[in-house]
């Protein structure tokens, strides 16, 4: 017995050397040089205070502002710790409840506007966490924005402009606009007129 428990604790050992020691310190390591925003949280500073991650959506629901994407964190909008997506099918009440309160809630905003509601403002990503809403998103809430802030609409529009990320490498996924670093842009621009 004695003969097997030796090599069997030794493995033991090295593999929780290599595997919860050596390979995670390595992986943080590489990870902290070669990417070291991303590694570092993509913090958003303002003046030397940090004012959010450029990864983690914030819930935003002032009439100035950009609405990001709904969050179905629990047990609060927006909660890293609790990363993942409401787990509710197209067809279930609750889900269907829900995007019906937040297209009367759109509505209620910007009664004036009768445009299509863009999905991403109704419905909840995978992680419950994304930052960025798609140009559409951006575009379809300018008026409001615009109304709110006493600013013409092409203003708020020239801003999503800016503001607008486009497809990565040029084909992969949607043009997308991080919608804190839009709503900073927002003050920037209010704070210099």
């Amino acid at each position: 017995m004695t003969s097997q428990l030796r090599p069997a604790l030794t493995i033991f050992a090295v593999l929780t050397l290599i595997c919860g020691v050596l390979y995670p310190l390595a992986v943080t390591g590489i990870g902290a040089a070669a990417f070291p925003q991303q590694a570092a949280g993509s913090i958003i500073e303002v003046n030397g205070q940090a004012v959010g991650s450029a990864l983690i959506g914030q819930a935003f629901s002032a009439p100035q502002y950009f609405w990001g994407r709904p969050s179905a964190t629990g047990p609060m909008p927006n909660n890293a710790a609790g990363s993942g997506g409401s787990n509710l099918g197209p067809n279930n009440p609750a889900l269907l409840d829900a995007v019906k309160g937040r297209i009367a809630a759109l509505r209620a905003a910007d009664p004036g506007n009768t445009a299509a509601i863009p999905v991403d403002l109704v419905t909840a990503s995978a992680s419950g966490l994304d930052p960025e809403i798609s140009v559409a998103a951006a575009r379809y809430q300018a008026g409001r924005i615009a109304a709110a802030r006493h600013i013409s609409r092409e203003q708020v529009l020239a801003l999503i402009a800016r503001a607008t990320q486009p497809q990565w490498l040029g084909f992969l996924g949607e043009a997308r606009v991080n919608v804190l670093a839009l709503n900073l842009a927002l003050e920037r621009a209010q704070t210099r007129s």
